[in-house]
């Protein structure tokens, strides 16, 4: 056990004396400070008045107008903002002009994930493949361990990195949220629409709970990309698959979607929100049945990455 843990602590070890790494970090600050200034000095948003009430209640007949004319997505859209406008107008919340630090780290975490998601993919293709290419596998070899453990401590150390980013994230966001948009946001409303209902949420709760579903999406593309890399032992090729799968998931999915057998394919059930808007992209499915698909895609990466990486010959 205690060569195991040897092994993690040197990957974490490579992973951040790497220049590349720190310059992922730089470029994550970047993105979210960049986000912050053009949102609070490149927009104007509109005062909210005193007739607030009138104002929503005006802007909801005009809703329903065009919801009238919509469908799929859309007519969701329209349904959710007059349900969270009636609900403001019943509770006597007053809406809450342009942004404030709660919903500016929503909309990091749920736009930056990806980056995330990316830079993890990168990490953990180049630790598994370039143990093959630059011939350093043959050092870890000579160690009293097995190739399951060295994968295994390449796999949670990429894991470990992705922890690190997403906390990273949250504090760097909210923190630059707080500066730009003031603090006092913090007890603002969060009203979440879920099955025609509306509710209040507290903002730590809800985050945790975007956190904990999005990380899952991050499990399976690294799980994915780990048995790229372990097939392939080619990095370039690992980082260039894995990356087009996770930024063309959503196309190959709206590709086949008129197929009732799309549900069963990975990139539709990894979008677990769609159970928490209470829009599945199926009729039928259910937060279980992707949980359950996605667990199948998970054993099936695990077991090919394990395969191929410990059974096939080190070149001499």
């Amino acid at each position: 056990m205690a060569n195991f843990f040897n092994l993690i602590q040197n990957e974490n070890m490579k992973i951040y004396r790497k220049s590349a790494t720190k310059i992922m970090f730089i470029i994550l600050f970047a993105l979210i400070l960049t986000a912050g200034l053009i949102i609070k000095f490149g927009t104007h948003e509109k005062a909210i008045s005193d007739n607030w009430k009138q104002e929503l209640i005006a802007q909801n007949k005009q809703d329903q107008k065009v919801m009238a004319k919509m469908s799929g997505n859309a007519k969701n859209y329209y349904q959710e903002r007059i349900a969270k406008n009636d609900y403001r107008i019943e509770h006597d919340l007053k809406p809450t002009t342009g942004k404030n630090i709660w919903n500016f780290t929503d909309d990091a975490t749920n736009n930056l994930m990806t980056v995330i998601i990316l830079f993890t993919i990168i990490v953990v293709s180049t630790s598994i493949s370039s143990e093959f290419s630059w011939g350093t596998i043959k050092l870890l070899l000579i160690r009293p361990v097995s190739r399951t453990s060295v994968l295994l401590s390449k796999y949670i150390s990429a894991l470990i990195y992705a922890v690190v980013m997403i906390l990273f994230m949250f504090v760097v966001s909210w923190l630059i949220g707080g500066i730009l948009f003031g603090f006092g946001g913090l007890s603002a409303a969060n009203l979440q629409y879920v099955d025609g209902h509306v509710f209040e949420t507290n903002w730590v709760v809800y985050e945790l709970k975007q956190y904990g579903l999005l990380s899952i999406t991050l499990v399976m593309m690294v799980t994915l990309a780990a048995m790229i890399a372990s097939i392939f032992r080619n990095s370039a090729l690992a980082i260039g698959i894995s990356i087009f799968l996770t930024m063309g998931g959503s196309i190959i999915v709206e590709i086949l979607s008129r197929f009732d057998w799309v549900k069963y394919i990975l990139f539709v059930n990894m979008d677990l929100h769609q159970y928490i808007n209470g829009t599945p992209f199926q009729k039928g499915m259910t937060m279980g049945f992707s949980l359950s698909v996605l667990a199948v895609y998970f054993i099936i990466f695990v077991i090919l990455g394990w395969l191929f990486f410990t059974k096939r010959d080190v070149a001499a």
